[in-house]
């Protein structure tokens, strides 16, 4: 399946399969794959697509070559639609970052992840990045703010002074320091982040899918409330998984000692 924007002329996002596992990535290398409005939407539609697609199980989002995964909002199609007297491209980022996607989500990052390319990053469940990627949110040099989820998500991912530092500053740190702040899941060999994102999901998709939605959806919803809260909701979403067939199969699997045979039912 492939999905195409127009954009400068790039080809736009490629969607691949690869077994359970979706793969995204956004094709506007000589743009260091900035998001134009052409972008967002085959971004927009290749994963709703991916999230209908009852045989996709985890998807891998990542950037074209080597030097970007992504450098954020295109600056020039945002002056261009302001001079034109619409701006809709920041609140546009914003609510796609915002959009609930249930099943894992893993960014690959090889090189670069600024501004809304960070900001994509953070929508994202787990992070591979390859040695020489670098991460930040350097907005307020542009007289901008990291508005469509960087100065929410980040303090949530990392400490919060160092948030603030990111933020305030717009300097960005690299794999290595991401990896030690707890932004980073692994950092790989230059030019293997894809490939060892895929195996990360491939992990992923070893594993009953309703159950790890489930997860998913515990950690995020219940990360922000109290003990009392968290445990009612906690309790509401893991009672489908328990009564699933998944979770008999799970159960005869290890009686029989044999791999599971999941359903996702």
């Amino acid at each position: 399946m492939a999905v195409t924007g127009a954009g400068d002329g790039g080809p736009g996002v490629r969607v691949e399969r690869h077994g359970r596992v979706g793969l995204v990535a956004i094709e506007r290398e000589q743009a260091r794959n900035a998001i134009d409005s052409a972008t967002l939407d085959a971004l927009e539609a290749a994963f709703a697509a991916l999230e209908a697609d009852e045989d996709i199980w985890a998807v891998v989002v990542t950037g074209r070559g080597d030097r970007a995964f992504s450098a954020g909002m295109d600056l020039k199609a945002f002056a261009a639609e302001a001079a034109a007297g619409r701006s809709e491209l920041p609140e546009r980022l914003g609510r796609f970052f915002r959009r609930p996607f249930t099943k894992p989500l893993v960014a690959a990052v090889n090189g670069a992840a600024l501004a809304a390319g960070l900001e994509l990053v953070l929508a994202c469940d787990l992070v591979v990045a390859a040695e020489g990627a670098v991460f930040g949110i350097p907005e307020v040099r542009r007289g901008l703010v990291a508005g469509a989820g960087g100065l929410v998500r980040l303090p949530r991912r990392v400490p919060y002074s160092v948030a603030l530092e990111l933020a305030f500053t717009g300097t960005p740190v690299d794999a290595r320091r991401a990896y030690e702040l707890g932004l980073v899941n692994r950092v790989v060999p230059a030019g293997g982040a894809v490939e060892a994102a895929l195996a990360l999901a491939g992990e992923i998709c070893a594993n009953a899918p309703l159950a790890v939605r489930a997860s998913k959806q515990i950690v995020r919803s219940t990360l922000p409330l109290d003990e009392g809260a968290a445990f009612a909701l906690n309790d509401e979403l893991m009672a489908p998984v328990f009564a699933s067939d998944d979770a008999l199969e799970g159960a005869r699997a290890f009686a029989d000692k044999r791999e599971p045979r999941w359903t996702a039912s």
